[in-house]
């Protein structure tokens, strides 16, 4: 199965920045659709972005964070600027191969923002 790690979390300031990696083990080319979903405890796993053939992003975080893939190295990115106390979750990376029909999870990394 495909691995999917993730990295770049942590605990920051708000209006500070960070940027959230998710290296995957397989191609992330066009076949692929990644995504960037993060979870509070206690409440439903929301959708922070998405992309395939467009970019989408949940409201709450639109003009503030930008996913990007770079495919060559099969890492999926999140840059996240000027973070708020409630983008505090943990972040989890999901990959999905529309060709093979074939869906992966990473294991999740916490950021946490604080002012």
């Amino acid at each position: 199965q495909v691995q999917l790690v993730e990295s770049g979390g942590g605990l920051v300031q708000a209006g500070e920045s960070l940027r959230l990696s998710c290296a995957a083990s397989e191609s992330i080319a066009r076949m692929v659709t990644m995504a960037w979903y993060r979870q509070v405890t206690g409440k439903e796993r929301e959708l922070v972005a998405r992309i395939n053939t467009k970019l989408e992003y949940a409201a709450s975080v639109k003009g503030r964070f930008t996913i990007f893939k770079d495919v060559a190295k099969s890492t999926l990115y999140l840059q996240m600027d000027n973070l708020k106390p409630e983008d505090s979750a943990v972040y989890t990376c999901r990959y999905y191969n529309i060709e093979r029909a074939i869906g992966a999870w990473g294991q999740g990394i916490q950021v946490t923002v604080v002012s």
